[in-house]
């Protein structure tokens, strides 16, 4: 069911809107959620992935394994992760694209923007809770 007028809920404009977004855009979208210990330390679900952060792979066949970010390749929509490569014919290593849904992450790496961004998220969900605990009390 349709909600907003000013969205679309047409599938073509949806999947146009998504591969053809920009960089920053795509930043967004390449979020992946944060493990259970982080989420109740810092009361968020999901953070933009960054290189450096360390993840766990919950899907595909590298399941299981973990590794540091090396590099999130927007272009293409994945992230690579230290020693999950495959050889080519030719003897040389690349690594392998994963997809963001399909990581956890586990350690993140932190700085002064990111530190601000986990406050700034936390604290909106908290006083959203306070808001339905106040307007439960209406009836």
């Amino acid at each position: 069911m349709k909600y907003s007028e000013v969205v679309s809920s047409s599938r073509r404009k949806s999947r146009k809107a998504h591969f053809s977004a920009h960089s920053e855009a795509r930043r967004k979208l390449m979020s992946a959620n944060l493990s259970k210990e982080l989420q109740a330390r810092h009361g968020v679900r999901s953070m933009p992935i960054r290189k450096d952060d360390e993840v766990l792979i919950t899907r595909g066949v590298y399941k299981t394994r973990e590794g540091k970010v090396t590099a999130v390749y927007r272009k293409k929509w994945v992230v690579h992760v230290e020693r999950i490569t495959r050889d080519k014919s030719n003897g040389a290593s690349i690594p392998v694209g994963i997809q963001a849904s399909n990581l956890v992450i586990t350690k993140l790496k932190m700085d002064k923007d990111r530190k601000a961004k986990l406050e700034a998220k936390s604290k909106g969900k908290s006083s959203a809770k306070k808001d339905d605990v106040a307007m439960s009390n209406v009836d």
